[in-house]
This record gives C-alpha cells, structure tokens and sequence, in this order.
C-alpha cells in the first residue's frame, strides 16, 4: 500500500521530489494555450524536474536535512511553433527557521522573460560556460541564485562561489537572442540581480541576508529581543545599500520576499523599535509605507 501511494505522488503536478541539492517543486501551466497537445507540457514538466533535481550543481555532500526548498513555476502564455515557447518563471527560494516548523521566504520572484526552445523527450544540455539554450541557462541561473541565497543565509558571503557561477551563466549568454541577460535591456532583469549580489559597493545588504536569517530568525526562539536586535542591524544594512544605489533591484526583491514577516516581527516589539524600523521599513519600500504603518497600530510586547 506504501509503495502504490508513492506511485501515486509520482504522478501529481507539481513534481515534488528529492534531489542532489535540492527539494524543488516544478510545474508548468499553459491556460492560455488552446489547440495544442497537452502532453508536452507534462513531459516539459518532468524534464525540468530532472535536470534541477537530478544534476549535481556543487562539489558539496548534502545531508537530506540540507537540501534546498525552492520552486520554479512555469506559465507558457504562446506556443509560437512547435518547438517554440513564450512564456514567465516565478522562482521561489525558502529556508527553515531553526528550532521551528516555519519556512521563511528569501526569494519570490517573477521572470517574465522566458522564451525559450524545446524538443520534446530530447535531453538538456549545459555547461556553465557555455549557451546551449535560453531554457538550460535560465534554469541553471536560478539553481545557482539558490544555492548562493541559502549560503548567504547560513554564513556571511557564503554565496559568493555561487554567485560566480550565476554570473558566467549571464556572461555565457551576452549574445543569446532571448531578452533578460544583458544590462541595456532593463534594471531589474538576471543582468542586474546577479551583479547587485556581487557588487561590493551592495555588501551591507548581504551582511543583511545573513543577520537577518543565521542571527536574526533562527535565534528569535530561545531570545526573541536579540534576533530582533540582529534583525534591526539588518535592515541599517538594507538602509545604507539602498542609499548608495536608491531603487536597488536586489533590494526590492529582499522587501517583497520580506515585507509580510518584518511587520510580524515588529508587531510586538518595543515603541522605540517600532518607529525606528517603520522609517527604514518605508524609506526602503515607500510603495508599501501603509502597509508598515500597521506595525504602530499593534500593541507591543517588547521593553
């Protein structure tokens, strides 16, 4: 009976199995596609679920406890030709809170420029420095984007080999003639969230990703002032990395990963914390400034 119920999840969307680095959830939707064999998008479906899950990314041993939770959800909005897609990939990275059952997102992000060529039954090909394809390159990004979040997350620069991989990725793909790889195209594409993450001129913001997560989140259950207080010198570091480069695109994809969780963190903290982090908080995300006002409207519990 054990053995048929997995049998059974084998076959349910999304795909959700265990890997060499990752746990990752994949599926692709195509709603807007009408008159179309169905089946491609399955077998599209299982293929992606095989080259992020079954590859092996790192030189690191993980321990099952280790692996990455994360997704890549799929819409394919036009079937241009029979091998030809057009279509948008929300990736999402989360990461345990220690000493809790919560998931704590640290990447939700929504591509919309994936365009890209599949032969179906016919296997990925990658190589780091090499574009083979818009759809083996953006995958291969993501995975390395993951892997340098969740280090980020567990030691500071931890990400940074990661990070490098993801960057020769976009280098490898200056001439590709799918949109989302070069700097002229737009601010907030793979160009930019790649070097936003390894410009020096940033650090304080991934100091932040460490506090707020290694000394911050994951230190909240035995003391919660002193991972608030760890998360407090986070959002100073958010401050001043958005401040050498106001509208950082990084930075926004930290806020919105973040920005439900930090009004939860401060909901019961102290006046004094309250108000301080209610003006970095909108100085931050002034788009959300009402949405951070309702950290004031809580009673707090903290000194």
């Amino acid at each position: 009976m054990i053995r048929r119920n997995l049998l059974i999840l084998l076959f349910l969307a999304p795909v959700v199995m265990f890997g060499q680095e990752f746990i990752c959830q994949v599926q692709v939707n195509a709603p807007q596609v009408e008159g179309t064999e169905k089946k491609v998008f399955q077998t599209l479906q299982q293929t992606i679920y095989e080259f992020v899950n079954n590859r092996k990314w790192t030189n690191y041993v993980y321990r099952p406890e280790e692996r990455i939770e994360c997704s890549m959800m799929i819409t394919i909005t036009d079937r241009i030709s029979s091998d030809q897609f057009k279509g948008k990939i929300n990736v999402v990275l989360q990461r345990p809170v220690y000493k809790t059952s919560y998931n704590t997102t640290v990447l939700n992000y929504l591509d919309k420029d994936f365009d890209f060529k599949y032969v179906e039954f016919e296997p990925l090909e990658f190589n780091d420095d090499t574009y083979t394809s818009n759809l083996t390159s953006v995958l291969a990004f993501y995975s390395y984007i993951f892997l340098g979040l969740d280090a980020e997350t567990m030691t500071k620069y931890g990400g940074t080999p990661y990070f490098e991989k993801a960057r020769a990725v976009v280098n490898a793909a200056q001439n590709a003639p799918e949109k989302g790889w070069k700097a002229f195209e737009s601010m907030k594409n793979r160009y930019w969230m790649v070097e936003n993450l390894l410009n020096s001129a940033y650090s304080p913001l991934r100091e932040g990703i460490y506090l707020y997560h290694r000394t911050g989140l994951d230190v909240m259950t035995d003391n919660i002032d002193l991972g608030r207080s760890s998360i407090n010198d986070c959002l100073e570091g958010f401050q001043r990395a958005g401040r050498e480069k106001p509208g950082l695109f990084i930075l926004q994809l930290m806020m919105d990963a973040k920005r439900d969780e930090l009004i939860n963190v401060y909901s019961q903290a102290s006046p004094m914390d309250k108000t301080k982090a209610v003006n970095i908080l909108k100085e931050l995300d002034p788009a959300n400034s009402s949405k951070y006002q309702q950290i004031m409207q809580q009673s707090g519990g903290g000194k």
